[in-house]
């Protein structure tokens, strides 16, 4: 087959020529416009977060041979969370070549965190299909290199942090509230409010809650380790 002007272009972009192109075209369209005579990513993206998941796990291992397992874990995992994959789907241009049915093209789905994670994973899952395990390897070590380097050496989830630092000090968990949210629905932008029994508290806004309140929740810590140790 012979793929669009867009998706050659898209080729060029990552850095991988498919000899098989129905696997990228696979991999760039949503179960949101998948017929009987198409086939969807889902698949795809299972194999790719399994694909993912070794390449990190080893470049982590390279990148710092003194680190225990418990070093390297929290690491592995800001690196292989939908938010990481959605960073480079974005960098990519993936969204702008993602085949969507009409529901989602009209909600904003080209912007979707989960969306733009999900293609990512099956994208790699074409590369590692069409090219084999160096190829997906070259991929994903272009794309992550600079985010491997840059991972906080304690990159724990902030609300894992939060929780344990108030336990620590006979606190009960901090509690999250959602305390508004603006702009149209498939963009919605949300705030969220974390508090703890002593009564400090952060807000965040952010395109999701979770993320919302993940910075909340890092903004209150650093306050908390700055005044209260």
């Amino acid at each position: 087959m012979r793929l669009s002007a867009d998706l050659k272009a898209f080729e060029g972009r990552i850095g991988h020529k498919f000899s098989r192109p129905e696997l990228l075209l696979r991999a760039v369209t949503h179960a949101s416009i998948s017929s009987p005579g198409r086939e969807d990513n889902q698949r795809l993206e299972f194999l790719g977060d399994r694909v993912l998941g070794l390449v990190m796990a080893e470049a982590l291992l390279t990148a710092d041979g003194a680190a225990s397992e418990g070093q390297l874990a929290p690491r592995f995992n800001a690196l292989v969370r939908k938010e990481a994959c959605a960073e480079v789907a974005r960098e990519v241009g993936l969204g702008e070549v993602m085949k969507l049915g009409r529901s989602e093209m009209l909600s904003g789905g080209r912007r979707k965190e989960a969306l733009l994670g999900d293609a990512m994973e099956a994208l790699i899952a074409a590369v590692y299909t069409d090219g084999g395990f160096e190829a997906a390897r070259s991929l994903i070590l272009r794309f992550w290199g600079s985010r491997i380097n840059a991972v906080e050496q304690d990159a724990r989830d902030p609300k894992t942090s939060l929780q344990e630092w108030a336990q620590a000090r006979g606190m009960p968990p901090p509690t999250y509230t959602e305390a508004g949210r603006e702009g149209p629905d498939h963009q919605p932008i949300f705030t969220v409010m974390v508090r703890l029994a002593n009564d400090e508290g952060e807000t965040a806004r952010a395109g999701s809650k979770r993320v919302a309140e993940q910075q909340a929740a890092k903004a209150l810590l650093a306050r908390m380790e700055k005044t209260h140790d």
